[in-house]
Parts: C-alpha cells; sequence; structure tokens
C-alpha cells in the first residue's frame, strides 16, 4: 500500500462515515425515527474520523508536508465531504506521490524515525493505531457528546 493509496483510502471512509452521521441526523430530526442512527453513525464516523488524522499524520510526515497542509488535512474532516476533494488536491500537485520512506537522510528527524518504524512494522504499526485511536474514542464517550443532551 501506497501513501496514496492509504490516504485516499481515508478520505473516502470519511467521506462514507459522513453519510451514515447524516444520515442519522436525518432519521432522527426530519422523520422522528429516534437517535439511534445517530449513535451509530456519530459513533462510527467518530472512530473513523480519529483514524483519517492519524493517517492524515503519517502521510504527511513521510511526504514531508508543510504545517499548513498538514493542518489543512486535519480541517478537511471537520466538514462534510472536504476528505475527498482535498485528497484530489494534494495528489494532482504531486504531494502524495512515492513510495514510503524507509531510511533517515540529512532531514530526517524524530517524526522521521517514528514514521520508519511504522513504515517497517505496518501490522504492529496499525494495531497500536487502533488501540490508540479506540482509547482516544472512549475517552471521549465517556466525556459525553460535544452538544447538551436536550
Amino acid at each position: 500500500m501506497t501513501p496514496r493509496s492509504l490516504f485516499r483510502a481515508a478520505a473516502v471512509a470519511e467521506l462514507v462515515t459522513w453519510t451514515l452521521l447524516i444520515a442519522g441526523m436525518v432519521l432522527k430530526y426530519g422523520l422522528d425515527a429516534g437517535d439511534r442512527g445517530v449513535r451509530i453513525g456519530g459513533s462510527i464516523h467518530g472512530f473513523v474520523f480519529l483514524a483519517y488524522l492519524v493517517v492524515t499524520t503519517v502521510v504527511a510526515v513521510n511526504q514531508r508536508w508543510s504545517a499548513g497542509a498538514l493542518v489543512l488535512g486535519w480541517v478537511s474532516a471537520v466538514v462534510p465531504y472536504a476528505t475527498v476533494p482535498f485528497e484530489v488536491a494534494v495528489a494532482r500537485r504531486g504531494m502524495l506521490a512515492g513510495p514510503w520512506r524507509r531510511s533517515p537522510d540529512d532531514r530526517s528527524g524524530l517524526w522521521d524515525r517514528l514514521l520508519f518504524f511504522v513504515v517497517r512494522r505496518p501490522a504492529v504499526s496499525a494495531g497500536i493505531g487502533v488501540v490508540a485511536v479506540a482509547l482516544v474514542f472512549s475517552a471521549l464517550l465517556v466525556l459525553g457528546p460535544p452538544v447538551p443532551k436536550g
């Protein structure tokens, strides 16, 4: 899997889960069908949102994006359906071209060393990433929804 294919998959997954969340909201608020759709769609979307942030960060480090490009990538996940247009835009600019970097060079720093661990051990890294996202997701669930109940 290349940086481009991983980023594309994450962007599409984020788009699909936005659709689930919005469909749940239409069911709840438009059709008065209860909040089950929002709870399910929102939970899936929340998990994929966090995973997208992780994938965006890993790809940004690999591709040596500027801090501004990284932040824009994160922000694209907040705006419904913006991740795929963002992915298309960075791909057109060549910002997703090339393979995973696997060894240091004269510009390598701390984040690069972490990237090399991730690239050399993708299964372990994916497992760690899923557990980390699940822990953050669980903590956010304990804190409660971002809006007051009512």
